[in-house]
C-alpha cells in the first residue's frame, strides 16, 4: 500500500518506519521544511534508539520519502495518516489547528478514494467532526474512510511497541475501512478492540488517565509510608502481584511528565466538563503529581537544614531515560523550586538539556556533583544508576543523595559515606 503520512515527529516518523519494514511505500510530509531537509540528511529531530539505522535502511529500500508538498504526498496514496502534534493549549484544552489545518488541505487535495486514519491523540467526538467536514467538502464517504487508530506507543520503545503492540485499537464506521486497517498492519500479531470512533478516542485518554491514577496513587502511599515508616517498595510489590492491579507504573518518584500524560489529563477533564460532568479523581490525580516535587523539595531542605545558599547537583533532565524530551519534566518542575529557594543549580543529563539560564551546565556526572552540598537523580538513567559512588562522595561538599525515582540502592550509598533520602524508603 502507499501510505501519506502527515506528520514525521515522533509518532509518525516511529510509525511510518515500521510500516516501511512491513512492505508499504511510506511518505512522510511536514510542513517544517528544515525538519524535512534534516531528514533527507539522514538525521533524526528528536531521539530514539535505533530509530535512526532503521529510517536509513527504509530510505535505502525506496520505502521511505521526505517531503514537504502534501500534494504531491498525496498523490496515488491509498491511506492517509495524520500524526500531527496537538499540545495543550494554556488552559489545559487539546489544540487541534495543527490536525485542522492538515484536515483542511486534504479537504481540497484529496482527489481519489483514501482512508484516512487519526493517528493523533485528539478529544473525543473529533474523528467524526472530521468525516463530516470532508463530507461537507464534496468527499462521498463511502469513498474515503475516516479512521479513529490511537497510537501506544513508549519513548524509549516505540520501534518495539509499533512492532508488538499490546492492542490495535480501531474506530471504524464501515467494514471496509476495518479491511483497509488489517491489511496495512498485516504482519503484526496483537488482539483488535474494534469500536466507534468516538469509543477509539476515549480508550487512548482513559488508558493515558488510568497510567496517571497509577503513578500518583503509588506517589500518595510513598507519602503516607514515609509517615508509618514503611517501605514504599513492599508495597508496591505486594499490591503489584495482585493480578487485578498489576506492577506496571507503580514506582514512587517525582512524578510524570513527557508530552502524553499530562496533556492527555487535562483534555480529558475539558472534554468531561464539555458534556457536563465534572470529574472528582482527574484533577486529584493532577494535583498528588504537581506537588510531588515539593515532596522532594522538603525533603532536601530539611536534610540541608535550609535551602538559601545551598549547591545542589541534579542528575537528569529528561522526563524519563532513554530520550530527550524533557517536556513537562518533573526535574525542571524541581529545579524551578530550588532555583526559587535561593539554591544554585548544576545540573547534567546524556541527552536531554536544560535552558533555564541560570543552571549551570556540567559535561559529566562527576562535574556536576563536584562541590556539591546535595546531589538529586532526577532521572533513573542507567549511567547514574550505576554510578561510582566512592567517586562522587570524593568530588561532593556535602554527602546528601536524593533518590528522585527510588531507582538506587541505599546500602550502596551508604557504604561510601553517603546520606540517602527517598521517599517512602525509611
Amino acid at each position: 500500500m502507499k501510505v501519506c503520512m502527515i506528520g514525521a515527529g515522533y509518532v509518525g516518523l516511529s510509525t511510518a518506519t515500521v510500516l516501511a519494514e512491513l512492505g508499504h511505500d511510506v511518505t512522510c510530509v511536514d510542513t517544517d521544511t528544515e525538519k524535512v531537509a534534516q531528514l533527507e540528511r539522514g538525521r533524526l529531530p528528536f531521539y530514539e534508539p535505533g530509530l535512526d539505522e532503521l529510517v536509513a535502511r527504509a530510505r535505502e529500500q525506496g520505502r521511505m520519502a521526505f517531503t514537504a508538498d502534501l500534494r504531491g504526498g498525496l498523490d496515488d496514496a491509498s491511506v492517509v495518516m495524520l500524526a500531527v502534534g496537538t499540545p495543550a493549549l494554556p488552559d489545559g484544552r487539546c489544540d487541534l489547528s495543527s490536525v485542522w489545518q492538515a484536515v483542511d488541505t486534504l479537504a481540497h487535495t484529496l482527489s481519489h478514494p483514501a482512508t484516512v486514519i487519526i493517528k493523533s491523540t485528539v478529544p473525543p467526538g473529533t474523528a467524526d467532526r472530521i468525516r463530516r467536514y470532508l463530507a461537507e467538502a464534496g468527499h462521498d464517504e463511502n469513498a474515503v474512510h475516516v479512521v479513529a487508530n490511537p497510537e501506544f506507543l513508549r519513548e524509549g520503545s516505540a520501534v518495539t511497541d509499533t512492532r508488538h503492540p499490546d492492542r490495535i485499537v480501531v474506530g471504524v464506521t464501515s467494514r471496509e475501512a476495518l479491511a483497509h486497517v488489517r491489511a496495512l498492519y498485516r504482519g503484526i500479531e496483537a488482539p483488535y478492540v474494534v469500536t466507534s470512533p468516538t469509543g477509539a478516542e476515549m480508550i487512548k485518554y482513559a488508558a493515558n488517565a488510568f497510567l496517571a491514577t497509577k503513578i500518583s496513587f503509588i506517589n500518595e502511599m510513598a507519602r503516607i509510608c514515609d509517615a508509618y515508616g514503611v517501605t514504599i517498595d513492599d508495597v508496591a510489590e505486594g499490591i503489584g502481584l495482585d493480578s487485578r492491579i498489576g506492577r506496571a507504573f507503580l514506582r514512587a518518584g517525582l512524578g510524570y511528565g513527557g508530552s502524553c500524560l499530562p496533556k492527555d489529563v487535562a483534555a480529558l477533564i475539558h472534554a468531561a466538563r464539555d458534556k457536563g460532568v465534572e470529574p472528582l479523581l482527574l484533577p486529584a490525580v493532577q494535583q498528588v503529581n504537581v506537588t510531588q516535587p515539593d515532596v522532594y523539595a522538603d525533603k532536601l531542605r530539611d536534610a540541608l537544614g535550609g535551602l538559601a545558599g545551598k549547591h545542589v547537583a541534579i542528575w537528569g533532565i529528561a522526563f524519563k531515560p532513554d530520550t530527550d524530551d524533557a517536556r513537562a519534566s518533573q526535574a525542571l518542575a524541581l529545579i524551578d523550586r530550588l532555583l526559587a529557594a535561593g539554591c544554585t543549580v548544576r545540573a547534567y543529563d546524556p541527552l536531554a538539556r536544560c535552558t533555564r539560564p541560570d543552571v549551570a551546565w556540567a559535561a559529566d556526572p562527576y562535574q556536576a556533583a563536584g562541590n556539591a552540598d546535595a546531589l538529586v537523580v532526577a532521572t533513573e538513567w542507567e549511567i547514574f544508576r550505576h554510578a561510582d559512588w566512592g567517586r562522587v562522595k570524593a568530588v561532593m561538599r556535602g554527602n546528601v543523595v536524593v533518590d528522585g525515582r527510588n531507582c538506587l540502592t541505599p546500602e550502596s550509598l551508604q557504604s561510601h559515606g553517603l546520606r540517602y533520602v527517598g521517599v517512602g524508603r525509611p
